[in-house]
């Protein structure tokens, strides 16, 4: 088995499971009882919590537990329209977002809300002066992917975050989930950070919305205590333990996983050369996790096909997306080319990829493109 698609979902990594079942064995009480028991498990859970936002140099409070990223961004869209209706109902995102960000857009949109999709330029970054002109008085909330998760597009979002300085009535919200681990980020000025553990090696079922203090929200979760009024629930103190070793282990190994994961990108560039139908759709200051590539004139659903048939599994687009056989949106975003967008695929990497396993890709990548040419 030959796996390339670690942004869809990363492995746990058996530090963050030994942490989750060792907490999840000696603290069995709800953190909302008034008893002893309850009271430790309370006092572990705001310790975790001050190392999570030590990580992240934010405070405490302003970390919101989820399900998951997808609940994050929903919170994050759905929350700020609610609370900030009467500033406005104007909402501006890019054409690279998740599922998650797009369909809470478009229930705004039906609610009343106009939205605005911000154009790229050539090199895939958010075009400045087309955002400026799209920003109005009533726009309440900006939406943008730090990372893009088809092609690893790195969006300028803190020079994002200093420009709209100038319009205090407009929130600012950036999914994280494929950044996390990947680049490096500084979240001063911006509102909103959706963050997602099972992309860099934590568990499912879980993620984190950072949301500042400036911000208030209107809840989609209520009912029960939390750690928060924003979202209730129980709070699952094995899930935080989870998510602080996952973020510790991505902040400790981050310079020595990029460099290997950089060099893995470059050796498959190098390769797809000799390949006159192949044209790399991931510009060269992309993450390099990520290697969006298109295959023209060729049925690149057969080629994934012959890939999956041995053992290679890899992705065309995001592994939410509802339909993986329509154009990607990024991919023509970015190139403008149909042709591009209809038969692009996305190779994920990871420090667990070897060498190896990259070799053996390479001899079954060119035996099953020959079979369809």
């Amino acid at each position: 088995m030959i796996y390339l698609d670690y942004a869809a979902n990363s492995p746990v990594d058996k530090k963050v499971l030994d942490i989750f079942c060792k907490y999840s064995l000696k603290y069995n009480a709800n953190p909302n009882s008034s008893h002893d028991l309850g009271k430790k498990t309370k006092k572990q859970i705001d310790l975790l919590t001050k190392k999570i936002a030590t990580y992240f140099n934010v405070l405490p409070e302003e970390l919101i537990y989820t399900s998951g990223a997808s609940e994050s961004n929903n919170l994050a869209i759905k929350g700020i329209c609610s609370k900030y209706k009467n500033k406005g109902k104007h909402i501006i995102i890019s054409p690279l977002e998740h599922p998650s960000i797009v369909a809470p857009a478009n229930v705004m949109q039906e609610n009343g809300f106009e939205v605005d999709i911000v154009p790229l330029n050539k090199d895939g970054k958010i075009d400045f002066r087309s955002l400026k002109s799209l920003i109005k008085e009533d726009t309440i909330l900006i939406s943008i992917c730090a990372v893009d998760g088809e092609i690893g597009l790195i969006e300028p979002v803190n020079k994002i975050a200093e420009m709209l300085k100038e319009y205090p009535n407009c929130h600012f919200h950036i999914d994280a989930s494929q950044a996390v681990g990947r680049i490096k980020l500084n979240f001063d000025n911006i509102d909103l950070i959706s963050i997602a553990p099972h992309k860099f090696y934590g568990l499912n079922g879980f993620g984190l919305l950072i949301k500042k203090n400036n911000v208030e929200l209107s809840p989609i979760i209520n009912g029960g205590k939390s750690t928060t009024i924003y979202r209730s629930g129980t709070p699952v103190i094995a899930q935080i333990a989870a998510v602080e070793k996952a973020v510790y282990l991505a902040n400790k190994n981050y310079q020595k996983r990029l460099d290997y994961v950089t060099k893995l990108n470059l050796s498959l560039r190098e390769f797809f050369r000799d390949y006159k139908n192949v044209i790399i759709n991931s510009p060269i200051n992309s993450v390099p996790h990520i290697l969006n590539f298109s295959i023209i004139n060729i049925d690149a659903g057969n080629i994934l096909k012959k890939l999956n048939k041995n053992g290679v599994y890899l992705s065309t687009k995001s592994a939410c997306c509802s339909d993986n056989n329509t154009p990607s949106n990024a991919v023509f975003s970015l190139t403008k080319d149909n042709a591009r967008a209809t038969s692009s695929v996305r190779i994920s990497l990871s420090h667990l990829t070897t060498e190896k396993e990259i070799k053996e890709f390479k001899k079954i990548f060119a035996k099953c493109y020959k079979e369809v040419l």
